[in-house]
């Protein structure tokens, strides 16, 4: 489903075993060291949805190799398969999505929100490159807010996301801005075994060491 030029909703494109893989995954990813942590914001506030990164570590707003805003131990690395997982979710755009980049991919950002959190209008403006952005969701239904590149208000969509969806943005809509300003709590798959949500968002970084 398109939402925009170069934007698109693929509703449950990983089944039950990828989401379960998926799951498994981050909750490995989210252990010490450069584990899951609060990410506080340059004027001392924090955001509400608590982050792991891969390949490269995301902080305020720039990044680096080691997790400088936590415990200052190397990044963990970016595994081929979520390249693979990221260039095969653009692929499924088809001819109205973005092209799949030459670029491998080499970051993630796994984002987990409680029942309160909730992530502002933003955009993914620290990559040095402008291939397509994958985002994946497990657990909890979210309202995705997907807005234009040029203002955080309006116009703007209100997506749900469910569980096992992608959402593909890049071409025109790689700088859109975009946030979650709602999670459904109590509506992940029983079978999935996840209390809240998970987003992980896939990029290319355009970086070099």
């Amino acid at each position: 489903m398109t939402i925009a030029p170069g934007a698109v909703h693929l509703p449950g494109w990983l089944d039950t075993d990828r989401q379960r893989g998926l799951l498994a995954a981050c909750r490995e990813w989210a252990r010490p060291p450069a584990g899951l942590r609060t990410v506080r914001t340059p004027r001392g506030g924090t955001m509400s949805a608590r982050q792991v990164c891969l390949g490269w570590h995301w902080s305020p707003y720039r990044y680096s190799r080691h997790a400088v805003d936590g415990d200052g131990a190397p990044v963990k690395p970016f595994p081929p398969w979520l390249d693979a997982l990221a260039r095969e979710a653009v692929a499924s755009c088809g001819p109205e999505g973005p092209a799949v980049p030459a670029e491998a991919y080499d970051i993630a950002l796994v984002n987990f929100y409680d029942a309160d959190a909730r992530m502002g209008m933003h955009r993914d403006a620290e990559e040095r490159s402008d291939a397509p952005v994958v985002s994946l969701s497990l657990g909890d239904t979210c309202v995705f807010r997907f807005g234009n590149p040029g203002t955080r208000g309006r116009p703007h969509t209100d997506v749900e996301l469910r569980s096992g969806d992608a959402f593909v943005f890049g071409g025109p809509s790689r700088a859109a801005y975009h946030g979650v300003p709602r999670v459904r709590p109590g509506t992940a798959p029983a079978w999935l075994g996840l209390t809240g949500r998970l987003n992980i968002t896939l990029r290319v970084s355009g970086l070099e060491d």
